[in-house]
């Protein structure tokens, strides 16, 4: 992802990207995945290189 996806990966303002395999989708997966992780004392963590890929961290406690 470049540097301003990354900024606002978190905002429904923009628009959602195909995925690697051309699918659509609403982009809601990842504010969900947000949510749930807070919800539940936890962090959501993303790192990009572009061209190399992405990667998405959830931490819960035990």
């Amino acid at each position: 992802m470049t540097d301003d996806q990354l900024l606002n990966i978190w905002s429904l303002q923009k628009k959602s990207t195909k995925g690697t395999n051309n699918e659509t989708g609403t982009g809601l997966g990842l504010l969900l995945c947000k949510d749930f992780a807070e919800r539940n004392k936890g962090t959501v963590t993303v790192t990009s290189s572009p061209g190399v890929g992405t990667t998405f961290e959830i931490k819960l406690p035990l």
